[in-house]
């Protein structure tokens, strides 16, 4: 079911709302391209989710929040210079990996005790996530096809999979967000998209590249 944001979106978040409730999946505007989402608490969601991308465990989906508060619930060592990025660049399409909260009931796959979070600039996604809380998200796409760019090439691609599609518009995209490991002694760019090198470096000097 295809719901428009833009003419309602009281009715829309709600429909979105009972979706996720039941397990089911979402897809969502964001800053950058349409997503697939669902409940980051719920492992049968989660599982859904990847099967419907075509996705392996082995590829676990990024988690989208609605504050920057909620990272401390999420991420255990959060440093000050993962701090500093999300100070400067959230809300917006920068993606940042950081040391998982061990005490968490969730499965989002073989994460390696990381979680890959996100503070997306989109009104929709934002009071979606804000009323509801933490989702699972990834672009809205089957494996290996080219992201979902509005609500009806999202629906081509999943149908019946996904209980509500939120329509609010051309996505800004095709580029992804940029993704930043900051799990380890050194943050590191393992993803260029659309926050550059030089804006990241001006942030964190000792910023890593993808090579090095």
């Amino acid at each position: 079911m295809i719901v428009s944001y833009s003419e309602d979106p009281s009715l829309a978040l709600d429909a979105a709302v009972r979706a996720l409730e039941k397990g089911g999946l979402v897809v969502l505007p964001t800053d950058t391209v349409y997503g697939i989402g669902a409940d980051a608490f719920s492992p049968t969601a989660v599982g859904r989710l990847l099967a419907a991308k075509g996705r392996g465990r082995q590829m676990p989906p990024p988690v989208l929040v609605g504050d920057s508060t909620v990272v401390d619930a999420l991420a255990v060592e959060v440093s000050a210079e993962a701090r500093d990025l999300m100070a400067a660049f959230w809300p917006g399409a920068l993606t940042i990996i950081l040391k998982a909260q061990p005490s968490l009931a969730w499965d989002l796959g073989d994460t390696g005790g990381t979680v890959a979070l996100r503070m997306p600039d989109h009104d929709a996604a934002l009071r979606l996530l804000r009323r509801y809380g933490p989702l699972a998200v990834t672009s809205a796409n089957l494996t290996g096809e080219s992201p979902a760019q509005d609500a009806a090439a999202a629906e081509a691609y999943f149908g019946a999979n996904v209980a509500v599609y939120l329509d609010a518009g051309p996505a800004p995209g095709p580029t992804a967000s940029t993704i930043v490991d900051a799990s380890g002694a050194t943050p590191r760019v393992v993803r260029h998209g659309v926050i550059d090198a030089g804006r990241l470096a001006a942030v964190v000097p000792a910023l890593a590249e993808p090579d090095e």
